[in-house]
């Protein structure tokens, strides 16, 4: 069972790419909505379980918000740069990398030598899944597609900064799931319109992405009650298994081409990536 709860943000967050993509809207305005969506969740979820909010929750819930506005604006950037199919899966394996090694160095999620060995093995599977489907056939001489590229990369290091001390911040507080949700989603508020003073985010694509922020905050409040249960290793690694959705659906149904030798390394990184998180898993039970 907690491993099915690990694996409902993934099909939520897997999901976001290609709903915020058809509800269209520049990286701020799909942020700013994003946010909104997240707090009206939030606010739903603090009167059914009315959980007990002190200033340490509200301070964690804040700061973490804020983080994640920061990845979220950035991923978005990158998406325009560079393609939901190609941003996604090098966002997930970036993501992978830090929030592993902080669930391993700093919360001693592996204790035993199976678990490290296990662990290890199933990162470097997931990690070579996620470097498959980036695989390229086209060659780009162009300045302009190169400072895309440059972009793309820029925006992806500041997002994957972002995700990481997100996640990292809420599992060192070691806070209640449910309690930090309500000031974690204004914190992700507050943020995205700091990030937005200077744009133009009063249209009806902010409005659109509410919907998106409700797909998130759907997957949020699963993803803080599995890392509570099984870690951050476990639980966000399986969480990003996701990629299978976004990738293969923006191939689908966001028209972006593919190859068919690019389109082949694809469904074999797909396959990597659920062995890996299959293994991640296992490591846990």
């Amino acid at each position: 069972m907690e491993i099915l709860i690990a694996l409902i943000p993934a099909i939520a967050w897997g999901s976001i790419g290609l709903v915020s993509n058809k509800l269209g809207g520049n990286s701020y305005q799909q942020t700013v909505g994003m946010s909104a969506g997240a707090v009206l969740f939030a606010i739903g979820v603090y009167f059914v379980y009315q959980p007990t909010i002190d200033m340490k929750i509200i301070l964690v819930g804040l700061l973490s918000g804020a983080l994640w506005s920061l990845g979220q604006m950035q991923q978005f950037q990158s998406m325009k740069f560079i393609g939901v199919s190609n941003t996604l899966p090098i966002s997930t394996g970036l993501q992978l990398i830090v929030n592993t090694l902080a669930g391993v160095l700093l919360f001693r999620e592996w204790t035993s030598t199976r678990d490290i060995i296990l662990g290890i093995i199933a990162i470097i599977v997931l990690i070579f899944g996620v470097t498959f489907t980036t695989v390229s056939d086209t060659k780009e001489t162009k300045d302009d597609s190169k400072g895309q590229k440059k972009s793309g990369a820029r925006a992806l290091l500041f997002s994957t900064l972002g995700y990481g001390l997100y996640t990292i911040t809420i599992n060192a507080a070691g806070v209640d799931a449910m309690a930090v949700i309500l000031p974690q989603a204004v914190g992700m508020l507050v943020g995205s319109l700091l990030f937005s003073m200077k744009q133009e985010i009063k249209s009806q694509y902010t409005l659109r992405n509410i919907l998106t922020g409700l797909l998130w905050a759907l997957g949020n409040v699963f993803m803080l009650i599995s890392m509570e249960k099984i870690g951050l290793a476990i639980s966000f690694s399986l969480s990003q298994t996701g990629i299978i959705i976004s990738t293969l659906g923006s191939i689908w149904f966001l028209g972006e081409t593919k190859t068919k030798r690019e389109f082949r390394y694809i469904l074999l990184g797909c396959i990597l990536v659920i062995v890996g998180g299959v293994l991640l898993g296992y490591v846990k039970s």
